[in-house]
């Protein structure tokens, strides 16, 4: 082997010695979006904005928590009443799993570098069960629930398929209840949104724990610094955008649900009969109940101004 031989085989050694690494390691295979968790300042409030704006049914509650069914479940919102000096936002985003077994999940996650903690934990790369119990909705037994922080502290969940927040061992059992009247019909999630510190990092954390495939880096429908990451095999995606405003803290920052016969113009007008507003040209506008068009979609703020995006089904 001559010295231009070894010079170029090492960079193939390199890559293949990180392949087979992250081939070592387990991975999670990932089903679905399944809810998100929003700290709201008046759940009742935020409660009859979305029971008006989509007619969600009330599907479950847990203490001060209310999880509202989106189309025919079991995905899900729910608003959890945020304390005194607790900021609103999508306070946390769920994923499902095939397979879901909390040893064989919390193992996963060790070998991927994320540590067990024995309680809730803001800290970066942790991971903790709760057992929730029959007090608030769960299992007599206690109803496992898987909680993780990424890279960045951006807190998401991890559930059997089935989860719908209810009463059984899987967060199964919840009541089929009808829609309520409501001015939109939005059936299911497309997406979240990570705004990170590091896209990369963030990238390659979530690509090796569940082989999320690489969509798209840009499309019609977002900007050249987000990356789209498929979630299960259908249209569903985790985005994650390449920076953090000024001043603020990585976070899930939005939310998208799909609609059926989405017309913008429609959209916008069922909004403003439950007092959100169009922004007109300031497209991006801050603060509670505005709306704007952006590239094919809705996006407007709740009484929070916790931000969603509305698009057509795909």
């Amino acid at each position: 082997m001559n010295r231009r031989t070894l010079l170029l085989s090492v960079p193939m050694l390199g890559a293949a010695s990180r392949l087979l690494a992250q081939a070592s390691r387990p991975m999670l295979a990932v089903r679905a979006l399944n809810h998100m968790t929003l700290t709201v300042s008046d759940r009742k409030r935020s409660l009859e904005f979305y029971q008006g704006l989509f007619g969600w049914p009330v599907q479950h509650t847990q203490g001060t928590s209310t999880g509202l069914r989106i189309g025919a479940g079991p995905q899900y919102v729910s608003l959890s009443q945020g304390g005194p000096n607790a900021r609103p936002g999508i306070n946390h985003y769920c994923l499902t799993v095939d397979g879901f077994n909390v040893d064989r999940i919390m193992g996963a996650l060790a070998r991927h570098g994320v540590a067990k903690s024995e309680n809730a934990s803001a800290a970066p790369m942790r991971a903790w069960v709760r057992m929730r119990g029959a007090d608030a909705g769960g299992a007599v037994e206690g109803t496992p629930e898987v909680y993780v922080n990424d890279p960045d502290g951006i807190r998401f969940q991890l559930q059997d398929p089935r989860y719908c927040g209810g009463p059984g061992i899987f967060g199964e059992g919840c009541p089929s209840l009808p829609p309520r009247s409501g001015v939109l019909v939005a059936r299911d999630y497309h997406n979240f949104t990570l705004s990170v510190s590091n896209q990369e990092r963030s990238r390659d954390f979530y690509q090796a724990l569940f082989a999320m495939p690489l969509n798209a880096r840009r499309g019609p429908d977002r900007p050249a610094n987000v990356l789209a990451l498929g979630v299960g095999s259908g249209s569903q995606r985790l985005l994650i955008e390449g920076s953090v405003a000024a001043g603020a803290a990585p976070r899930t920052s939005s939310a998208c649900l799909v609609m059926d016969a989405f017309d913008p113009g429609k959209v916008q007008k069922a909004l403003s009969e439950l007092g959100v507003q169009p922004a007109g040209a300031a497209a991006g506008a801050t603060g509670p109940l505005v709306s704007y068009v952006q590239a094919r979609s809705v996006f407007f703020s709740d009484p929070d101004g916790i931000l969603i995006q509305l698009q057509a089904a795909s």
